[in-house]
């Protein structure tokens, strides 16, 4: 399904959106729908115009506004259209989200150990990390499969649901997906195709060290 034996030696970038005030909050954002801050808008112009000297073939975004408009920004370097998608939307969690960080711990804290651990957890009533993948990794491939040989697809989407996608496109057993580090705002990681599948090419990749500031953290 993900075209490895056809050797087009296709990639696969996946861009976290910017930052928001959520982030610097360390509040759960989940798919709550919160809008980038000025510095938000300055990461993901800046990362843009980056990964336009990648020359994406296509870019496809959750339809959440943080997502949108950090790929609106790269939309506008390349000339490309944008497909919005809400499969690519961030993990859906419930009674966590809008809670911070340290009231999660406080309120939810075996739930918040069980995650940790890599146990399936519908963390505050929410989504399956397993779930997420199903959703998200499909869309991926989708557009992947559209893509020219040696093309590149842009994925502008959030740090849960990356990491999940990763995961699943790697082949990875759920409970190994923890050992893929957090992305920092408007950082990404690069799938390649591979003689027996997608590889991990990059991880968090940006061109200064950023915090890792989300729920994914």
């Amino acid at each position: 399904m993900n075209g490895s034996k056809s050797g087009k030696s296709r990639r696969i970038v996946l861009w976290r959106h910017g930052q928001t005030a959520w982030n610097l909050e360390r509040r759960f954002q989940g798919s709550t729908d919160i809008e980038l801050t000025e510095a938000g808008i300055g990461q993901a112009r800046r990362a843009a115009r980056l990964l336009a000297s990648l020359k994406p073939d296509a870019i496809v975004a959750s339809d959440l506004r943080r997502a949108a408009a950090t790929a609106a920004e790269l939309s506008a370097v390349s000339g490309l259209t944008v497909a919005h998608d809400a499969a690519l939307r961030e993990t859906y969690a419930g009674e966590w989200q809008g809670l911070t960080h340290q009231e999660i711990v406080e309120r939810y804290g075996e739930q918040y150990a069980a995650w940790k651990r890599g146990e399936p957890v519908r963390r505050g009533g929410g989504e399956l990390e397993t779930e997420v993948a199903d959703r998200a990794a499909p869309v991926v491939l989708e557009h992947v499969e559209k893509l020219p040989e040696g093309g590149t697809l842009v994925v502008v989407s959030h740090g849960g649901t990356i990491r999940t996608t990763i995961g699943r496109l790697l082949g990875l057993e759920a409970h190994h997906w923890e050992g893929l580090g957090g992305l920092s705002n408007c950082c990404w990681s690069v799938l390649g195709e591979g003689a027996r599948g997608w590889r991990l090419l990059e991880h968090n990749a940006g061109t200064l060290p950023e915090p890792v500031l989300g729920d994914d953290d």
